[in-house]
């Protein structure tokens, strides 16, 4: 059975969960008629007899069926459907909107006009793809984090409810005993000692785990984030990155402990990568959590790309070097397509040292307790009101800035992944100054396009010149690397990737984040 193939297939589901693959946790869950719980695919329990499971695309499709979570598994403790970002329709669309909290700040009219859809024909769609409407799929994800939140932090339980979404603290215990069988108390009394992963000890601090599936190549995505970082906006040191959030209820920091122990778990397994966010307003612990599963890639699914990829003469040694290759996504897409248009024709040292000084001088400064951690990145609205003259770079790069800036503040250009990307990438080839290199870079890490190549990049061509390859017939070639050519361009960048430098805070960090 694919990952990304829909609706199930019940044969090639039981397959899977009579082997406890791994790879299939997130994708599917099993419903367990006899005990009325499910489960992911790899639960260790026995496995139950075929005539007595079902099959959900959602844990939110289980839960509306009757069905509680496997106390054993935690099957809503996995990572993301890979089918989301592969094929990008109106569900993955709709369900990356979700987890950032779209439904609970806008209701299901403000997601439905996000993917350009009735509020009625979006339910249409997600009941059919993934067994449960946008209400009942924004419960299921409040609920898992508030599970999260109760076993892994002192939060007292009422924040708890506020920070998972919830409305109330009634609203907050009705779904956690529905859900999980347990009042929120009995939840955390049976924590673990080492099921906590930090104290509560300042004040909108949270660390929480990312769920990913391994290989997960955490150095080489820490190396890519360090050589990017933009003074001000980003921090990063052997071990670690740290930013600023701009967040739709107030300005955080996110710090994403990148272990090198990470590179070397178990394959097929699903590995937790802790997170630690500082908030002003814990209503943002839902978007927080979700844009650091964006900016690690955690919904991939590494052992489709490596295999593929993998059996590339020219790639395969890439792919055995680096395996798990993430391509970095962002928490900001809008940010993300302002500085790629600044780092045009640049370096990237050049590109940071320009972009850096836009910051400083039109960032938004924040106080973050953080050494390095200075400002939220200008929005744009702030951008598209700067005079293009007065910019750090050519003209014709300053007027292209401000007009995207513009488009984006006027909603002309739209890159919280609700449209289709091809028409997002359309809006932008209309705008001066954006050419394929910027709007099929943005797609890669803006919109989490699997399958983008950059055939003019000059990166591409010195690396493939550097293993030998004659760059144009390489680059002719590259349709044989489909459908995750982005993780192609990752593994060729690579090559030409410096170790993350060494900017250890020299202000005290909290024991628990080491």
């Amino acid at each position: 059975m694919s990952t990304t193939t829909s609706p199930l297939d019940p044969v090639s589901c039981y397959a899977a969960v009579s082997s406890r693959d791994r790879r299939y946790d997130g994708v599917f869950y099993t419903a367990v008629r006899t005990t009325g719980i499910y489960c992911r695919p790899s639960c260790p329990a026995r496995t139950p007899a075929a005539a007595n499971v079902t099959f959900h695309a959602s844990a939110a499709s289980a839960q509306a069926a009757g069905y509680r979570a496997c106390k054993r598994c935690l099957p809503d403790a996995t990572p993301g459907s890979p089918e989301w970002d592969v094929r990008a329709g109106v569900a993955g669309r709709a369900m990356r909107l979700i987890a950032d909290g779209v439904v609970d700040r806008e209701g299901v009219e403000g997601l439905a006009h996000r993917v350009g859809y009735t509020p009625r024909h979006l339910g249409r769609v997600l009941t059919a793809e993934l067994g449960a409407g946008p209400l009942a799929l924004a419960r299921a994800r409040r609920a898992q984090t508030a599970r999260v939140l109760v076993e892994t932090t002192d939060l007292p339980l009422a924040d708890v409810a506020f920070a998972a979404g919830f409305a109330s603290v009634r609203q907050f215990n009705d779904t956690v005993r529905e859900v999980y069988a347990a009042s929120p108390s009995t939840l955390r009394a049976r924590r673990s000692p080492a099921g906590r992963v930090a104290e509560h000890a300042v004040e909108g601090r949270l660390t929480m785990r990312l769920a990913v599936r391994t290989p997960f190549a955490a150095t080489a995505l820490l190396d890519f984030l360090a050589y990017h970082l933009v003074p001000g906006v980003e921090a990063a040191g052997p071990g670690w990155y740290a930013r600023t959030l701009d967040l739709p209820h107030g300005p955080g920091t996110l710090r994403l402990h990148l272990d090198p122990a990470l590179d070397d778990l178990e394959v097929g397994r699903t590995a937790q990568v802790p997170a630690t966010f500082t908030l002003a307003d814990l209503r943002d612990t839902a978007a927080a959590v979700e844009r650091a599963r964006r900016l690690v890639d955690a919904d991939c699914d590494p052992l489709a790309v490596s295999a593929h990829l993998g059996a590339d003469p020219l790639l395969a040694p890439l792919v055995a070097r680096h395996p798990g290759l993430r391509v970095p996504g962002q928490v900001d897409g809008e940010e993300t397509a302002l500085r790629t248009v600044i780092g045009q024709q640049v370096s990237v040292t050049g590109a940071r040292t320009v972009t850096g000084r836009i910051v400083a001088a039109h960032g938004t400064p924040v106080e973050t307790g953080v050494p390095g951690l200075t400002h939220l990145f200008p929005r744009p609205g702030v951008v598209a009101g700067l005079d293009p003259e007065s910019l750090p770079m050519p003209r014709a790069r300053g007027r292209a800035l401000v007009g995207l800036a513009a488009a984006l503040d006027g909603g002309e250009v739209a890159l919280d992944r609700g449209p289709e990307r091809d028409a997002v990438r359309a809006r932008m080839l209309d705008l001066s100054g954006i050419g394929p290199w910027t709007a099929d870079y943005v797609a890669m890490r803006a919109l989490a396009h699997p399958d983008v190549f950059l055939p003019t990049d000059v990166g591409v061509r010195t690396a493939l010149t550097r293993l030998g390859a004659d760059p144009v017939e390489a680059v002719a070639a590259s349709g044989r690397w489909r459908p995750w050519r982005s993780y192609a361009l990752l593994h060729l960048w690579q090559t030409l990737m410096p170790p993350t430098p060494d900017q250890t805070p020299t202000t005290h960090e909290p024991t628990e984040e080491r």
